[in-house]
């Protein structure tokens, strides 16, 4: 790998933590800074998913506060993530790398759209949670964790956003207990993804270490540079980038 390209991944990986930090679409950076640096794109994925690691882990240690009294609920709704990450991270395997190449545009594509439509996400959310979900709803929301952990494993682009927005359904929680716990049950499906691509799977380990280390200080400022930038700004210039990223994977796998 040149020296070049050791850069493109550092710099990549300090677009991605600080992108996922704020509006939750950190392979928005890293995914093609992968495939730029001559990286199959299920290769890519794989690579990606151990060095978003770092970021999992930075977020849910900043979360200890906001995970406090929380230790029940974590025990109770991590096998659903374990499972839906290792769920999802099989699927890659499985998935025919030409067929996976073809998906992604709409996966980032979708993620893009989610971002954008977050605000409204996260209204609908805390108007169904007033309520309070009923015993069917709970189910559907149980099942919807799980569905995110599939994702998680698999793709996992923007997947806290739809996490968040369950969590505050389904369970008597603020905004901001809803925020860690969303951070530790997304790490616990990376996580277990992850170690699969890491015994099992195609993982440039060359990549992972300039990538990860971009990641761990982009991630660490984000939340910083994002309380004296304008959220809303943020989010939708992540999101409209995130469409063109789209369309361009679309072209060229098409």
């Amino acid at each position: 790998m040149t020296t070049g390209q050791l850069l493109l991944l550092v710099a990549a990986g300090f677009g991605a933590g600080l992108s996922g930090s704020m509006a939750g679409l950190a392979s928005l950076f890293s995914y093609p800074a992968l495939l730029a640096v001559g990286l199959p794109p299920t290769t890519a994925n794989m690579t990606n998913t151990v060095a978003l690691l770092a970021s999992s882990v930075g977020s849910v240690a900043g979360s200890r506060p906001e995970l406090a009294g929380q230790g029940a609920r974590v025990r109770r709704l991590a096998p659903l993530v374990v499972v839906g990450g290792a769920i999802g991270a099989a699927m890659l395997f499985l998935t025919p790398a030409g067929s996976f190449e073809k998906m992604v545009p709409f996966l980032v594509g979708g993620a893009s759209l989610v971002l954008l439509c977050q605000p409204r996400i996260r209204a609908a959310a805390a108007r169904e949670a007033d309520g309070g979900p009923t015993r069917t709803g709970r189910l559907l929301v149980l099942g919807g964790i799980g569905l995110v952990g599939v994702y998680g494993g698999y793709f996992g682009a923007a997947a806290g956003v739809l996490l968040l927005a369950l969590l505050l359904i389904g369970l008597p929680v603020s905004l901001l207990q809803a925020n860690g716990l969303k951070n530790a049950l997304l790490g616990l499906a990376n996580g277990t993804a992850a170690v699969a691509f890491a015994v099992a799977g195609d993982v440039r380990w060359a990549a992972v270490v300039p990538l990860a280390a971009g990641v761990l200080v982009g991630s660490w400022l984000g939340p910083a540079i994002a309380r004296r930038l304008p959220t809303t700004l943020l989010r939708t210039a992540i999101g409209l980038a995130g469409l063109g990223l789209a369309v361009k994977l679309g072209l060229d796998a098409f």
